[in-house]
């Protein structure tokens, strides 16, 4: 299991959001590309990046600061946020992100995602971020009609290969995420599932390992020092 340790970019910060909401914000760092070459000094090969204003206003404020994060660093590197036209998908893919991550143009343009998996294939990955079993969307600020198991039925079928799961419920909450629910996805989909919100101890790491998921997402936990990022990453190889 890769474990993808995140900065959540917000004004070029890193800042973490409670439970997504844009009024309850703590800022961590004034360089989030310290941080990248911190997490990679701890042995991550990986990084998951969220850009908040995108995610919320569908653009690009923190190009710049991915960019950084990608040449300055050997981590490979994932992105959401406001991810939502083609020309996003290649400001980030061209500039040397890894992967993208399609959130609520997946649910709302099926077009657009099979365009951008016909293109990028792998490199295309879908958000599933649940709130009450219904997939959110728009910064998790409305929730759409789909359930969240039958929206990966759809995605499977589209072609996505990787899936990156949040339960909402869970983010930054630092009460244990959500076991039942992953294991749950990973025994229905032959999809690479990473799991996100409320990975908030090195329990966690173990227990979403043995459900031999693709990846998991470390957030909060390493900013407040719950997790020790290298007994993490040591612990999910």
């Amino acid at each position: 299991m890769k474990i993808f340790p995140a900065i959540d970019l917000l004004g070029g910060k890193a800042v973490r959001l409670y439970k997504g909401d844009y009024n309850q914000v703590t800022v961590y760092s004034d360089n989030p590309v310290d941080i990248a070459k911190d997490f990679e000094k701890k042995g991550a090969i990986c990084i998951h990046l969220v850009d908040l204003e995108g995610a919320r206003d569908g653009n690009t404020p923190n190009l710049e600061t991915v960019k950084r994060i990608v040449n300055e660093t050997s981590l490979f590197s994932e992105i959401g946020g406001g991810i939502r036209n083609m020309q996003t998908v290649r400001a980030y893919l061209e500039n040397g992100v890894d992967r993208v991550i399609l959130g609520t143009a997946a649910v709302n343009d099926e077009e657009f995602l099979k365009s951008a998996l016909k293109e990028y294939g792998e490199r295309i990955a879908v958000g599933v971020d649940i709130k009450d079993g219904k997939v959110a969307i728009k910064g998790w600020l409305e929730k759409s009609e789909y359930d969240c198991y039958d929206f990966c039925a759809k995605m499977q079928a589209l072609g996505v290969k990787t899936l990156i799961c949040t339960d909402i419920s869970k983010d930054g909450a630092m009460q244990g995420t959500n076991r039942e629910l992953y294991k749950e996805i990973s025994s229905r989909f032959s999809l690479d599932i990473t799991a996100s919100g409320g990975v908030s101890s090195l329990d966690d790491i173990i227990a979403l390992r043995k459900l031999d998921l693709y990846g998991a997402i470390i957030g909060k936990a390493y900013y407040i020092g719950a997790i020790d990022l290298e007994k993490a990453v040591e612990i999910a190889k």
